[in-house]
């Protein structure tokens, strides 16, 4: 296998193991760009829209009939970042509404058979390799709303009961809670996904699961999170895998959300500061441009990190020697929030100009 473009400059680690390589650039990377996008962009509301707002699965669904990402241009987005002083980018490929951004064929659910009829994912990947851009893959594992055996919130009794009641339990797409659900589809389901996303592109930087309060709340063995784990590894060597503050230990990295719990006093006693101590992990910390939630959320307009807040969130996550990755939320048409723009590419000429805050 040759070595990736963004893993330039460590090809001696290359040589001797594809993940170290790996790892000893995204400890080097530092900071990131997040993006959260999808059919709840339309909305302008949030990315659990489906849930929060009392849709339907037949009313949220027919938002793929009106899904049209006409200014989202992948190559803008990297050369964004780039400016930016961003190092690498984090594109959501599936989230909890199970609508998948690229060409899948484990569902009919996607952006090919939507009027866009675009592989969002495959645009990324090709803009971020012209450009030696290193590409996580964001994955909503966890949750799952639109698979009949996914599952959905923190009920082990009946996985997709706090769904049913937002949901109408005579659609016929429900049949399956009266015949038996079955999480072992639903795993199967996700290792044909990733396996997708790991055969169809080319190399990637890593593989980024999200949902982690579910498996946490019960039984995690039932999602076989070791067999996906060694997936990724075996179907690409070099991509690295993190399950947000870490449902394992055996993630290669840890990405809990605004901060290190009980890192920024020092304290060790929480499951990030132990493992990170135990294994010297590296340590993303994840945050969004807007006050709460990660899509374009109309109501934010005008509260958005500021350059001086994003400064501060970057020294900040400097200062614990963990990255940084910021999250935008492009607008329903997939154009880039101009409040977001103009604050990120000031602290890119401030980095430009300056370097990293210590």
């Amino acid at each position: 296998m040759e070595i990736p473009g963004y893993l330039k400059g460590y090809e001696e680690q290359w040589k001797e193991d594809p993940r170290s390589a790996a790892l000893a650039w995204f400890k080097d990377a530092k900071y990131g760009l997040f993006i959260h996008y999808g059919l709840f962009s339309q909305l302008e509301v949030n990315e659990h829209a489906w849930r929060l707002y009392d849709y339907t699965r037949i009313k949220y669904e027919k938002l793929k009939e009106t899904f049209n990402p006409e200014n989202f241009d992948a190559d803008y987005i990297v050369d964004f970042a780039i400016n930016c002083g961003m190092k690498y980018i984090n594109f959501i490929t599936k989230h909890c509404d199970g609508f998948s951004l690229w060409d899948s064929k484990a569902t009919e659910f996607t952006s090919i058979n939507s009027p866009a009829k675009r592989d969002l994912v495959a645009e990324m990947v090709e803009a971020c390799n012209k450009r030696d851009m290193g590409l996580f893959l964001f994955y909503e594992h966890g949750m799952e709303w639109r698979h009949p055996h996914g599952p959905a919130h923190w009920d082990w009794s009946n996985p997709r009961v706090k769904i049913l009641d937002r949901m109408n339990p005579t659609d016929p797409w429900y049949a399956t809670l009266d015949t038996g659900y079955d999480m072992n589809k639903y795993v199967e389901f996700v290792a044909e996904q990733i396996t997708e996303l790991l055969t169809n592109y080319g190399p990637v930087a890593g593989i980024w699961l999200d949902g982690i309060g579910v498996p946490l709340s019960g039984d995690y063995r039932r999602f076989k999170c070791d067999e996906l784990y060694e997936l990724i590894h075996k179907l690409q060597p070099q991509a690295l895998v993190s399950y947000k503050q870490g449902l394992l230990g055996t993630e290669d990295f840890f990405a809990p959300e605004h901060k290190v719990p009980g890192m920024s006093n020092g304290d060790p006693a929480s499951l990030v500061g132990q493992i990170e101590k135990k294994r010297e992990k590296i340590v993303e910390i994840c945050t969004s441009m807007t006050p709460t939630g990660w899509s374009y959320i109309k109501e934010y307009e005008g509260q958005h990190k500021t350059a001086s807040d994003v400064w501060e969130t970057l020294a900040k996550a400097r200062s614990q020697n963990a990255n940084l990755l910021l999250n935008i939320g492009p607008l329903g048409d997939g154009s880039i929030n101009p409040e977001d723009e103009e604050a990120l590419r000031q602290v890119g000429a401030r980095i430009k100009e300056e370097g990293f805050p210590k």
